[in-house]
């Protein structure tokens, strides 16, 4: 396998990963609200997130920062259950803007970034140029994201066509389950 194809195919299963499903629980939550129709203001707020993730990780990897690894720990259950309660608050009104939508994806990606910044780090090793290696991730990222964005993308057209379940009702569901596992990950991550 080539270095691209390495680095690709481990950042597209950083993101599909069920060990690590807060990235899951943020794209899942995050798309559930646009209907199929919006697609294309949906793929601007995943490409924002990974931009944010972008940004951070090559940060990081140059030593240009330096998170705490506990609060960002804490921090990212938090990005998700703030984004389950907008969800929730905005189920019944139609998706028209996405600018503070675009903005929150982008510094809560910001933070998602920082949370694999330290595992990243130790994977690249002593890397000569990690930009190679960096962009490949993090393409592997989007490919992943957008792998999560068409299933529930798919899921809300057979719960809305087939099963004639209103949006705002199943938003809410998939919304209010979510938080409750990023509650129950926040309080596991404090009491660490």
């Amino acid at each position: 396998m080539s270095n691209f194809g390495l680095w690709f195919s481990t950042g597209f299963g950083h993101i599909l990963d069920w060990q690590g499903y807060d990235h899951i629980c943020y794209i899942l939550v995050l798309t559930i609200a646009f209907p199929y129709t919006e697609w294309r203001k949906l793929l601007v707020l995943i490409t924002a997130f990974t931009i944010g993730h972008s940004l951070t990780l090559a940060l990081s990897t140059w030593n240009i920062i330096h998170p705490a690894q506990k609060t960002i720990e804490i921090l990212i259950p938090l990005t998700i259950l703030i984004t389950c309660v907008f969800t929730i608050i905005k189920r019944n009104k139609p998706v028209k803007k996405v600018s503070l939508n675009y903005f929150l994806a982008l510094f809560f990606g910001l933070i998602h970034g920082m949370g694999f910044s330290y595992l990243l780090k130790s994977m690249l090793g002593r890397e000569e140029n990690p930009v190679g290696p960096l962009f490949s991730f993090n393409l592997g990222l989007e490919a992943g994201q957008l792998v999560i964005v068409v299933a529930v993308l798919l899921i809300s057209v057979i719960l809305e066509r087939l099963f004639r379940i209103a949006k705002k009702e199943y938003v809410f569901f998939v919304s209010s389950a979510v938080f409750g596992v990023a509650g129950m990950m926040l309080m596991e991550r404090i009491s660490e």
